[in-house]
C-alpha cells in the first residue's frame, strides 16, 4: 500500500525555493567576475573583449581592451562581481533560515540599484542597448524573490 504524506509542495513562493533561488542570484552575479578578470591579461582577455561587445550592441568589433586602464577597470568588476556573488551564496546558506525576509529584501535593493545605476550610465555613456541584457539579468536574478515567501 502506498504511503501518503501531509507535506506540500512549497512552490516558488517557498522559503525552501527563495533559498535555493538567492543560489541562482549568487551564480548569475558571480560568473561574470571571472570573464572579467580574464581582461586583465592580453593572452586571455578576448571573453572580456566579446562580453563589452555583446553587451554594446551589435557585436561589431568596436570593443578594444588595449588600454592598461581598461584592464585595470575588468580586474576591479571582476573582483566586485565575484565577491557580490560569494556573499549572496553566503547569505543564503548561512543566514537566510534566521532572518529570510530581511535577506530577500536586502537582496532585492541591491540588485535593484545595481540595475538603476548599471542602466542609467549605460544610457548617458550612449551603450543603451546594455539596459536590455540588465533587464534580462535582472529578471535572472530577482527570479521568485521579487515576492515574499508564503507563511509554511
Amino acid at each position: 500500500m502506498e504511503q501518503t504524506t501531509d507535506k506540500k509542495p512549497g512552490g516558488i513562493r517557498s522559503h525552501k525555493f527563495h533559498k535555493f533561488w538567492l543560489k541562482i542570484t549568487a551564480i548569475v552575479v558571480a560568473s561574470f567576475g571571472p570573464v572579467f578578470f580574464l581582461g586583465t591579461m592580453e593572452s586571455t582577455l578576448e571573453p572580456a573583449r566579446l562580453t563589452l561587445d555583446l553587451l554594446t550592441w551589435p557585436v561589431d568589433g568596436s570593443i578594444s581592451y588595449e588600454s592598461p586602464d581598461t584592464r585595470f577597470l575588468s580586474a576591479l568588476t571582476g573582483g566586485f562581481l565575484l565577491g557580490w556573488g560569494v556573499m549572496l551564496w553566503c547569505l543564503s546558506s548561512r543566514a537566510y533560515d534566521k532572518a529570510p525576509e530581511a535577506i530577500r529584501k536586502s537582496v532585492l535593493i541591491g540588485i535593484l540599484a545595481w540595475f538603476l545605476l548599471d542602466s542609467s550610465g549605460s544610457i548617458t555613456s550612449g551603450n543603451a542597448s546594455n539596459v536590455l541584457f540588465n533587464i534580462l539579468v535582472l529578471l535572472m536574478a530577482v527570479g521568485p524573490l521579487w515576492l515574499p515567501a508564503k507563511s509554511e
